[in-house]
C-alpha cells in the first residue's frame, strides 16, 4: 500500500494524504469529499486530536461517522471504515473546546487501528472512485445526473427547513460525482443513508441509490403537505361548529332550556350539599362553584376550578368503615397471614380493645413505625392489619421523595397541580378511616424542594392532624381516625422529631425455626399454589428447607428463601409439563439437583483462629446478624498502630482504647514493657470491601491483641460483642438477637456478652437458640479474656516469641 496519496488543490499545489491519519470521530453527521463544513468538538481526545493537527505541516485528518452517536468514549469498533480525509482551514478556540472548518478531500478506507488513547489514529488508504463511462452507462450517468438534479429542486421547493438557494446546485455542479456528494450534505435523511451514500464509489450506483432517497423524500413531503391541507380545513370546521354551538346555547337560553355546563353546575351543587363538608370547606366549595359559573367554558381558569370542585367532592369527609371489634377473630387474622410477631400483633388487639370499650368521643390513635431488616413482612403485616380491623388499606412509598409537594400538595397556580399523596390515598381509599402504610420512612430526601420529613410532622401527629391543610385543597381534613402505619429499616437516618412521634416497633429477624415454619404454613402452599400445582404433586421435607434457609440465602427475613422455593417449583412444574405423572418429594439431594451446590458454606471458625492474635466478633447489619473476625500482628517498630479493613472512626477509637487497655495490663499478662515500644501493631478486619462502625467490636480487638502478645490462642467457638472502655469496663451494645442468631448460624457454642445486655437475650433471644449456645455476661474484660483465650500451656498456647532480649523479662513477668 502507498503511504501517501497525491492531489491537486483548486491552485495545483500538490497534496499528500499520509498513508496513517488521526481520525475525528462525527456524532449524526457524514462529511463528503470537495465540501467545507463547520465542526465544534467538545471532547478532550478529540480537542488534543485538533491541537496536535494544528501543528502539523499538512493539517490533515481523517473524518468519519460514529455508529452509535451515544458512545462517549469511541473506539475503532464504533466509527464506520469508510471515512473523508480533510485539511483543516479555519480554527479558533472557545471555552467549550475547539470551532474549526474543515475541507473534504478525498474518500479514504480505514484498513487498521495504530492507536485508539487518547484518539483514534488509523492506517488508512485512498478509494479510487470510478468516474469514467462509456457507451449505455455514460448515458445513464448523464440521464441520472440530470434525474436526480430536477428531484432535489422540487425537494428544496416543497421543504420549509432547505433554503430556496440550493436550487442553484444542479445548475453550478457540473461533475456528476461532485453533484450527487453536495446534494447528500444537505438532503434531510439518517446518518446511516448518508453513510452509504459515501460508502459508493461508483458515481453510477451512488446517482441511483440517491435518486431512489430522493424520491422517497418527495413522497414524504408530498403526504406531509396533504395533511397539513386537511388540518387547516379541520380547524376550519371546528371554529365553525364552535360559533354553532355558541349560537345554539344562546337560543337554549332563550327557550328556557339547560345546558351541558348548567348541569354540571347543578351537579357538583347538589354534590356539595350531600356530602356534610365541615363549615369551612362548604363555604370554599361554595365560592369556588360560584366562580365557576362567571367563568366562560373556554377559559384555561374554568378547567383549573372545575378539577379543583371535583376533588373537594370526591373526598370521603363523613364516609368511614366500621371496625371489627371482635378480638378473638382479629388474632385468627393476624396469625393466619404471619407467623410470630408477637408484639406487634399485641399492640393492635390492645387498640381493638381500647376501642371496644370506649365508644365514647374520639380515641387515640397510635402512629406504629415497624423497624427491621428487610424480607421480615413489614409491608405485608400492614395488610394483614387493614384485614384484621376491617378498614381499607392504602400504601405508597417515601423511598426517594424529595419534594414537599409529595406530602403536602402543589398550590393551585401550578400547571398541572394536585394534592399530595395523603388525600390521594384517602381519595383512593374512599374512607376516612383507613390503614395507610407510608413505606420506606426512612429513605426520605430533601433539596431544594423542600424537606418532606418535616411535611410529615403535622401527618404523624395526633394533635395536629386534625386540622391537616393540604396546599391543593386549602381547607382542612380530619387525619385522626386514619390508622398510620410506617416502616424503616434503620432509625438513624428519620429525622428525630418524627421518630419522637412515633411508637417504635422492633421486627428482629427470624430464627431458623420460624423461618422453617413460615416455609411450611405459607411460603410453600403459596408458591405451589402460584405454579399451578397442587400438594398432591409436590412436598418439601423440613431437612430440604433447612438446607434452603442455610446454604442458599443469608438474610434476616424470608424473601430470598420465598424465590429459592419458587425455584424449586418451577422446575417440577417443568417436569409434569414434560409428561412426568408421580409426585416430586424434595430432600436434600434433590435441592441440590435443582439449585446446584449451596452457596453459602458455614465457614469453620477453627480454621480462622488457629494462631495467636485473632479473635472471633458479632457484628449487626441491617440484613440481620453476621461474624466477623479482628487480626492483630505485630511487627519490628516503634510503637505505631495501623488499622485496616475500612473501619468508621467509632471502631478505630474503639481499637486504640483497646491498645490501651491492654497495655495497662502488661505485667498480668506476663508482657515486658519494651516489647510495646519496639513493635509496630496492625489491626485488620477482613472482608475489607464492606465498611464498618460502632464500638461492638471493642472486646474483640481487645482479645486479638491479648492473643496476639500472649501466644495464646483464642477458644475456637467462641465469639463476643461488646465495647470497651480504658479501664476495662466492658458497656452494653445493641442487636443482641441478630448477633446471637448469627452465632448460632456459624455453629459456634458460646457467647460473650456484657452484663447489661442479659435483659435483652431474655426478652428477645428464643429459648431454644439459648438452649444450644453457652452464654457468657461480662462486666470487665479480664472476664473476657480469662473465658475467651485458652490457658497457657496449652497447644497453640505457648508465649510469644517476639524478640530474644524481650523473652526474659516477658517470663520474670509472668513468675511474678
Amino acid at each position: 500500500m502507498a503511504e501517501k496519496e497525491t492531489l491537486l488543490e483548486g491552485n495545483s499545489k500538490p497534496q499528500e494524504i499520509p498513508g496513517v491519519l488521526s481520525i475525528l470521530p462525527l456524532r449524526d453527521a457524514v462529511l463528503f469529499p470537495g465540501l467545507p463544513a463547520p465542526l465544534a468538538v467538545t471532547r478532550e481526545g478529540s480537542v488534543k486530536l485538533v491541537d496536535d493537527a494544528a501543528v502539523a505541516q499538512n493539517r490533515i485528518i481523517g473524518i468519519v461517522a460514529m455508529r452509535d452517536p451515544q458512545v462517549e468514549i469511541p473506539r475503532f469498533s464504533d466509527i464506520y471504515h469508510v471515512g473523508v480525509a480533510g485539511v483543516i482551514r479555519v480554527m479558533f478556540k472557545t471555552p467549550e473546546g475547539v470551532r474549526m472548518i474543515v475541507h473534504g478531500i478525498r474518500r479514504i478506507r480505514l484498513i487498521e487501528p495504530v492507536q485508539e488513547e487518547p484518539y483514534i489514529v488509523a492506517r488508512v488508504e485512498p478509494i479510487e472512485e470510478v468516474t469514467e463511462f462509456s457507451g449505455e452507462d455514460a448515458i445513464a450517468v448523464e440521464a441520472l445526473a440530470r434525474n436526480v438534479g430536477a428531484q432535489f429542486q422540487r425537494v428544496v421547493q416543497m421543504s420549509p427547513e432547505l433554503p430556496s438557494e440550493l436550487q442553484a446546485i444542479p445548475l453550478n455542479v457540473t461533475s456528476p460525482g461532485q453533484l450527487a456528494d453536495f446534494i447528500a450534505t444537505h438532503l434531510p435523511v439518517s446518518t446511516a443513508e448518508k453513510q452509504a451514500i459515501l460508502e459508493e464509489a461508483n458515481v453510477l450506483h451512488r446517482l441511483r441509490l440517491l435518486s431512489t432517497l430522493l424520491q422517497r423524500e418527495l413522497n414524504v413531503l408530498e403526504v406531509g403537505s396533504r395533511i397539513q391541507s386537511e388540518v387547516a380545513s379541520e380547524v376550519g370546521r371546528v371554529q365553525r361548529e364552535y360559533y354553532l354551538r355558541e349560537q345554539l346555547k344562546a337560543i337554549q337560553r332563550e327557550l328556557g332550556e339547560t345546558d351541558e355546563r348548567q348541569a354540571e353546575i347543578d351537579e357538583l351543587r347538589r354534590k356539595i350539599e350531600e356530602l356534610g363538608m365541615p363549615e369551612e370547606a362548604r363555604k370554599e366549595a361554595e365560592r369556588e362553584l360560584d366562580r365557576l359559573a362567571r367563568i366562560p367554558p373556554a377559559s384555561p381558569e374554568y378547567t383549573v376550578a372545575r378539577t379543583y370542585l371535583e376533588w373537594l367532592t370526591s373526598l370521603p369527609w363523613n364516609v368511614s368503615t366500621e371496625d371489627n371489634l371482635d378480638i378473638q377473630q382479629a388474632r385468627e387474622v393476624l396469625d393466619a397471614d404471619h407467623f410470630g410477631l408477637e408484639r406487634v400483633k399485641d399492640r393492635i388487639l390492645e387498640y381493638l380493645s381500647v376501642k371496644r370499650f370506649k365508644r365514647d368521643g374520639p380515641t387515640r390513635h397510635p402512629i406504629l413505625c415497624f423497624v427491621g431488616p428487610p424480607g421480615v413482612g413489614k409491608t405485608s403485616l400492614g395488610k394483614s392489619i387493614a384485614r384484621a380491623l376491617g378498614r381499607k388499606f392504602v400504601r405508597f412509598s417515601l423511598g426517594g421523595v424529595r419534594d414537599e409537594a409529595e406530602i403536602r400538595g402543589h398550590r393551585r397556580t401550578y400547571i398541572g397541580a394536585l394534592p399530595g399523596q395523603i388525600i390521594q390515598g384517602l381519595r383512593r381509599a374512599g374512607s376516612n378511616n383507613p390503614v395507610m402504610m407510608l413505606d420506606e420512612i426512612d429513605k426520605v430526601g430533601q433539596d431544594f424542594r423542600g424537606d418532606p420529613s418535616s411535611a410529615l410532622l403535622e401527618v404523624l401527629d395526633p394533635e395536629q392532624n386534625r386540622d391537616f391543610r393540604d396546599h391543593y385543597l386549602e381547607v382542612p381534613f380530619d387525619l385522626s381516625r386514619v390508622l398510620f402505619i410506617t416502616t424503616a429499616n434503620v432509625l438513624d437516618t428519620i429525622l428525630p422529631p418524627l421518630r419522637d412521634r412515633m411508637e417504635i416497633i422492633e421486627i428482629p429477624g427470624y430464627t431458623e425455626e420460624e423461618k422453617l415454619e413460615i416455609a411450611r404454613r405459607h411460603l410453600i402452599p403459596k408458591q405451589i399454589a402460584e405454579h399451578g400445582l397442587s400438594p398432591d404433586h409436590i412436598d418439601f421435607a423440613d431437612d430440604a428447607v433447612m438446607l434452603l434457609i442455610r446454604g442458599y440465602t443469608r438474610e434476616a427475613g424470608v424473601r430470598n428463601l420465598e424465590r429459592e422455593i419458587a425455584a424449586i417449583v418451577r422446575k417440577a412444574t417443568r417436569e409434569f409439563a414434560e409428561g412426568r405423572t408421580e409426585p416430586i418429594h424434595v430432600d436434600p439431594e434433590q435441592v441440590q439437583r435443582y439449585l446446584g451446590a449451596p452457596r453459602f458454606e458455614s465457614e469453620e471458625v477453627e480454621d480462622r483462629v488457629d494462631r495467636p492474635g485473632v479473635a472471633t466478633g458479632l457484628a449487626w447489619t441491617p440484613f440481620g446478624g453476621d461474624v466477623l473476625f479482628v487480626e492483630a500482628m505485630a511487627m519490628p517498630g516503634r510503637g505505631a498502630l495501623t488499622l485496616t479493613g475500612q473501619l468508621g472512626d467509632v471502631m478505630r477509637e474503639s481499637a486504640q482504647a483497646a491498645l490501651t487497655c491492654i497495655r495497662s495490663r502488661s505485667s498480668d499478662l506476663g508482657v515486658a514493657p519494651e516489647y510495646w515500644r519496639r513493635h509496630d501493631f496492625h489491626i485488620h478486619v477482613p472482608a475489607g470491601a464492606i465498611p464498618k462502625d460502632g464500638p461492638s467490636a471493642g472486646i474483640t480487638i481487645a482479645t486479638a491483641l491479648a492473643s496476639l502478645v500472649t501466644g495464646r490462642r483464642c477458644r475456637p467457638r467462641v465469639a463476643m460483642t461488646g465495647e470497651i472502655t480504658l479501664t476495662g469496663r466492658v458497656l452494653p451494645v445493641g442487636g443482641i438477637k441478630e448477633k446471637v442468631l448469627a452465632a448460632r448460624r456459624a455453629g459456634l457454642t458460646a457467647v460473650i456478652l456484657p452484663a447489661r445486655n442479659r435483659k435483652d437475650v431474655l426478652e428477645d433471644v428464643p429459648e431454644n437458640v439459648r438452649g444450644v449456645l453457652t452464654i457468657h455476661f461480662v462486666a470487665d474484660v479480664d472476664e473476657v479474656l480469662a473465658l475467651a483465650l485458652e490457658p497457657p500451656g496449652e497447644p497453640g498456647g505457648a508465649a510469644p516469641t517476639p524478640e530474644p532480649e524481650l523473652a526474659a523479662p516477658a517470663r520474670a513477668a509472668t513468675r511474678d
